[in-house]
């Protein structure tokens, strides 16, 4: 699903127009009518419902949605915010359009802003997609009011104030929005953690946009969904063995940290791998053989710390690297020889990230589209330095990605997936149970096993970052966010692949 900038958005609006043949008030009488449909399913109509609208666009929507509310048998308090006299073509068909008993009231001045209980229900619409400058003065004051009143508010499309697809200056005043409705696609705000307080919980509703614009038009960003991922899958063949599906190595563990190569050893056979082969100090050897059976232990000559390669290391598909690792003076030996000598695809995590991240000559070593980061935002932070807020971060993404045509996973509650083209991908599954020790050494795990299989790097990012959060999905019905573990994800792997392989409802 592709992430469209708010100029393309207008551009599909357009296209949209002139291939059907309506008119742009039609085209937005079909948006109020999504609106209100889940608004009717979210709010009974025993709530009063105040109506904010600006003189755009936007507030031509909040009237469309007003009039309809108002024929399902709504309260609806209605208020037309500022100076209308100039406002849009559309805005002034629907003020037409208001009914008899539905007068709105003028709100000029932020002294007769009406006192809003925290039983009623509102929906903002003062500004929209395309918003262009900070909002300060009267209408925000009217903004920090709607906040202030603790009352329930609902946005259709953005929240008022917050840009869509560049950062906000930070005096302009911005709705906090308990929902967000956009329209038939989602936003890039929605999916940065410094906007949760905004955007609060979004959902998208289908206007009918042109199925070909859609289609034809370039978007570098792009939302991840099920069906997505689901043409990724590859079936299993009857006449399949071991030897079909890859032999993985994975290079981790240090003293004391050994979990954590358990960790991914487990999820990288729950992912499919046909053979496993764990390199880990001589401290793990025991537990690894004990923890994971199927797997094929190596211990390393050093007790405590990751200090060689294997010698036919030439035998693997795939190498995952720096789950639990450690960042010893022979690790880092070890880990420069690995990209010194190694051709195989890589997928690095953990303390191998650390070390790489402190070395101008070993990032130059890295093999061009072989290798697949997965850092959190501070090990992110050592590969590309500090970052000043959510879209400096997204830049500085998409700048490494092109620049070592590497792959990046960036982990969050909406992983963003960074590519060698510049493109960047963000995931929809996962939840806050996954705030939790352990949970990256999962995927590393997966997203080794999917190499393993010859997918692509972009198909087993795609597919592994995916499946992670969908199995942390299916795990918070049995055990809740509070107490979900790692090994609880790596419990409900089996469940999210064969969710994966069933047709969509």
């Amino acid at each position: 699903m592709k992430l469209l900038t708010a100029t393309q958005t207008r551009e599909a609006d357009a296209f949209t127009i002139k291939e059907e043949g309506i008119t742009s008030t039609d085209l937005m009488e079909r948006a109020a009518r999504a609106f209100t449909c889940w608004f009717e399913n979210k709010f009974p109509p025993g709530r009063e419902v105040h109506i904010f609208c600006g003189p755009g666009n936007n507030g031509g929507d909040g009237l469309a949605v007003a009039r309809l509310l108002h024929g399902r048998t709504y309260t609806v308090r209605l208020y037309l915010v500022g100076d209308t006299t100039n406002a849009s073509d559309d805005f002034k068909v629907n003020l037409e359009r208001l009914p008899h008993d539905l007068k709105p009231t003028q709100l000029a001045q932020q002294a007769a802003m009406p006192e809003l209980s925290q039983n009623v229900c509102v929906i903002d619409a003062l500004f929209g997609t395309g918003l262009n400058r900070p909002v300060t003065g009267f209408y925000g004051g009217v903004i920090n009011s709607l906040n202030d009143s603790g009352a329930c508010i609902t946005s259709i499309d953005m929240p008022s104030g917050l840009y869509t697809d560049s950062q906000t200056p930070e005096e302009g005043a911005i709705i906090k929005a308990s929902y967000t409705i956009s329209f038939e696609l989602p936003k890039l705000a929605f999916l940065l953690p410094q906007h949760e307080e905004f955007v609060g919980e979004w959902h998208v509703v289908k206007i009918g946009l042109s199925q070909q614009f859609l289609s034809e038009v370039r978007a570098d960003l792009c939302y991840t969904t099920r069906e997505d991922v689901q043409r990724l899958i590859r079936p299993r063949k009857k006449f399949s063995h071991k030897g079909i599906y890859g032999h993985a190595l994975l290079l981790c563990g240090g003293y004391g940290k050994i979990g954590a190569a358990v960790l991914a050893a487990r999820a990288c056979l729950r992912s499919g791998v046909g053979l496993l082969t764990i390199q880990a100090p001589q401290a793990g050897y025991i537990i690894l053989q004990t923890a994971v059976p199927e797997a094929m232990t190596l211990t390393d000559k050093n007790r405590r710390h990751l200090s060689e390669l294997p010698r036919e290391i030439d035998k693997f598909d795939v190498i995952g690297v720096g789950p639990g690792l450690g960042t010893e003076r022979v690790t880092k030996t070890a880990i420069g020889q690995l990209l010194a000598t190694s051709h195989h695809p890589l997928v690095i995590d953990a303390d191998a990230i650390n070390i790489i991240a402190g070395s101008e000559k070993l990032k130059a070593q890295l093999p061009k589209k072989k290798a697949i980061f997965t850092p959190h935002p501070k090990e992110f932070e050592r590969l590309v330095g500090k970052v000043k807020n959510d879209y400096d971060r997204l830049q500085h993404l998409r700048e490494f990605c092109v620049e070592y045509q590497c792959y990046v996973t960036l982990k969050g509650s909406h992983t963003a997936i960074g590519t060698p083209e510049g493109k960047v991908y963000f995931n929809s599954t996962g939840n806050s149970g996954m705030a939790t020790g352990g949970t990256g050494d999962v995927l590393t795990g997966i997203v080794t096993a999917l190499v393993g299989q010859a997918y692509t790097l972009e198909e087993a990012c795609l597919l592994g970052v995916y499946v992670h959060g969908l199995a942390a999905d299916l795990a918070l019905h049995t055990v809740g966010a509070i107490s979900m573990t790692a090994s609880d994800v790596i419990d409900h792997l089996p469940k999210a692949f064969l969710h994966l392989t069933r047709p969509m409802p």
